[in-house]
């Protein structure tokens, strides 16, 4: 299914109800809208919703986006729960989300989670599936958005959320790259890692020493040599294609880690320079250095 991009997080306090079949994809489509900036509340009762909002404007602002998973089973009682939280909260733009699966795929996922349907009790897990369905049916009907998880994987299926209603800022890859020292050790949090020690070092520069890969001396010392530049000219493409498959599979986060001896000049300039390169091809980049400082 094709879903044009949202304009919002929804629009500004967007009201997302999310509810749909037992194994369809609920939790899944609760942490991306939470990614998404959406203040969620999983395993809602219906008749706290209202509350819940009325909470979440006291506190975050009538602006902030919610997100409320709930099993709405008992369908009447959702019909008047629209009513009231339009007329309660007006500014809100409330959507219905329903996800569902055919019978196959919610018995294999059932069993994979090795938990019992709530509604087959003591019969066979397609009898609670045939029973949910044809309570669900109206609900169905009303909802907003269906989203159909048959032939989704896990990241498909975010990836199908965060077109409906993500904003381009916030589907975005953001992008960290850090620079640090091999003597302090390497980031566990890295996904890229490039070494830098095979350019020369300032610190054996008297004049540069003392100083940081942010000034503009040793910056110049460290980008402007040929071999510098050829690692930069083959290194961004690198970046920008591994993050178009994180895009493509779902992560949003990539952090790119460019280590030097002591994390003080040659990993810093070529962190910096990397950034400035990230950022003109219109990619969220930004630099952190972890160990400049720290000898």
């Amino acid at each position: 299914m094709e879903i044009p991009p949202s304009e919002g997080p929804g629009d500004l306090g967007e009201l997302v109800i999310v509810t749909g079949m037992t194994g369809a994809g609920r939790s899944t489509a609760a942490k991306e809208l939470e990614d998404l900036g959406y203040f969620v509340v999983d395993n809602l009762p219906p008749e706290l919703v209202a509350d819940v909002v009325r909470l979440i404007d006291s506190k975050q602002g009538i602006d902030q986006p919610v997100a409320a998973v709930v099993d709405v089973r008992a369908g009447v009682f959702f019909d008047s729960l629209r009513e009231q939280l339009a007329a309660e909260f007006p500014t809100r733009r409330t959507t219905l989300l329903y996800l569902e699966a055919s019978d196959d795929i919610l018995v294999r996922r059932q069993e994979a989670a090795r938990r019992p349907h709530p509604l087959q009790g003591s019969g066979r897990l397609l009898l609670g599936i045939d029973r949910e369905r044809k309570v669900m049916a109206d609900l169905r009907g009303d909802a907003d958005l269906v989203i159909d998880t048959t032939s989704l994987n896990v990241n498909q299926l975010k990836g199908t959320v965060a077109r409906a209603f993500g904003t381009p800022e916030a589907v975005r890859l953001r992008i960290t790259v850090v620079s640090f020292g091999f003597k302090y050790g390497v980031p566990v949090d890295a996904d890229l890692l490039a070494d830098m020690r095979f350019l020369p070092n300032p610190h054996w520069i008297p004049e540069l020493r003392p100083r940081t890969g942010l000034d503009a001396e040793v910056a110049a010392y460290v980008r402007d040599r040929p071999d510098a530049q050829q690692f930069l000219e083959r290194y961004v493409p690198v970046i920008e294609t591994v993050g178009d498959g994180y895009l493509r599979e779902g992560k949003r986060f990539m952090t790119v880690a460019i280590g030097c001896t002591g994390g003080k000049h040659r990993s810093v300039a070529m962190t910096e320079e990397i950034v400035r390169r990230l950022r003109a091809l219109g990619m969220d980049a930004q630099a952190t250095h972890r160990d400049m400082g720290r000898e």
